[in-house]
């Protein structure tokens, strides 16, 4: 057991708040020497318990591995707390929250100081860390060669899923997902609320609710097809004219159930707005369109 201890990728860890306390426990429990630090002290007592080494100071962690994983609040605590370190040939993963703006911002930082630099979106929640078959995994992005020399390591407490070389990448594909699952709790909300107030057990109403959302969720796979070959009335099964149409009788409903149109009113105005401006053969997907204040995505035809 010591030899295996000793063959594996030895890590750094900055941050122990709920998710990097349990990136921390998932690599000690596979075995890999492990040296901590937080900002807060008392925080690695539980480790230092447990036989991890606790480094004095973020700058004493840095320079403890090769490997180093940054899991703090915010990328603004990552500048602050890397500030004094030595990084030059460390490989630097951050697992810390960002934008994408601010993961090309900081790959960029780390670079300048002679670190190798992939940033990560965590799809987890701290209880799904270590346990292989709760579903959780890691985006990743940046160098290429630095995830597959780290792959293993980074696959020990969470499966990884590698997007791209442009840094911004992992951030990107982490809101993206989330927002889908904001607008999906949007749309469970409304119906919700919609029954709220009859002789309807929500219970009995909330596995109907499940499967539908489960059935419309290919839908993606469609969209993504309109969306690559620049054509969005191809396949189209319900017309953007029909759905619009179909619109008034969703907020007569809500106003007779006495519940409230701000979560439908906005998606259904910009279904209004692109067929006005003469979408109406095609499917939702030009509402996509709708949304694209700045740069504004050319539509492109099928070669």
């Amino acid at each position: 057991m010591a030899q295996n201890t000793l063959e594996k990728t030895s890590v750094t860890v900055l941050g122990l708040g709920a998710m990097g306390a349990a990136l921390a426990r998932a690599w000690r429990t596979a075995g890999h020497p492990l040296t901590v630090w937080n900002r807060t002290p008392a925080r690695a007592a539980a480790l230092a318990a447990e036989g991890v080494r606790v480094a004095d100071s973020a700058a004493d962690a840095v320079a403890a591995n090769t490997l180093v994983v940054v899991c703090l609040l915010d990328d603004t605590s990552v500048g602050e707390v890397l500030a004094g370190a030595d990084l030059t040939g460390k490989d630097l993963v951050n697992l810390t929250t960002s934008t994408p703006d601010q993961a090309r911002a900081r790959a960029g930082w780390a670079r300048a100081r002679g670190a190798r630099y992939l940033d990560a979106g965590v799809m987890a929640v701290p209880p799904m860390v270590g346990t292989a078959d709760a579903g959780g995994y890691v985006f990743y992005s940046g160098s290429r060669e630095l995830f597959e020399r780290h792959q293993e390591t980074l696959g020990v407490p969470l499966g990884t899923t590698y997007v791209g070389e442009d840094a911004g990448f992992a951030a990107l594909y982490d809101v993206a997902l989330l927002s889908a699952m904001y607008g999906m709790f949007a749309g469970a909300t409304h119906a919700f609320a919609l029954i709220r107030r009859e002789d309807i057990d929500p219970a009995a109403f909330a596995p109907l609710l499940a499967d539908w959302l489960v059935a419309m969720a290919p839908t993606v796979h469609h969209t993504a097809d309109q969306l690559r070959h620049g054509d969005y009335t191809r396949g189209v099964v319900s017309s953007l004219a029909m759905q619009v149409a179909g619109t008034p009788t969703f907020l007569s409903t809500a106003e007779g159930q006495g519940v409230s149109t701000e979560l439908l009113s906005p998606y259904f105005d910009l279904m209004r707005r692109r067929l006005a401006e003469g979408g109406g053969e095609e499917d939702l997907t030009g509402v996509i369109d709708m949304l694209l204040v700045r740069r504004p995505v050319p539509r492109r035809q099928e070669t």
